[in-house]
């Protein structure tokens, strides 16, 4: 598989790789099993295609859903 990146997520994927010591690889199938394990409405939103004009909506939305996710898996 090949991705395109532009200059400057390139280079601070270059530079977290650095830091953390981690191959552009690992980093990026990590980021990658992260992102396909994130519901829909998530993966939309972190592919910005909801409408700018209801993003902090949908931002808001979501963070709901995940403290109620939350709470009631803290009661089982």
């Amino acid at each position: 598989m090949r991705i395109e990146l532009y200059p400057d997520a390139k280079q601070g994927l270059t530079d977290l790789c650095d830091r953390l010591g981690m191959t552009q690889v690992a980093a990026t199938s990590r980021v990658i099993e992260w992102f396909t394990t994130q519901s829909d409405i998530v993966q939309a939103a972190i592919l910005g295609l909801y409408p700018k004009d209801i993003r902090a909506d949908v931002a808001d939305i979501i963070l709901k859903k995940m403290a109620a996710e939350k709470r009631k898996d803290g009661r089982a």
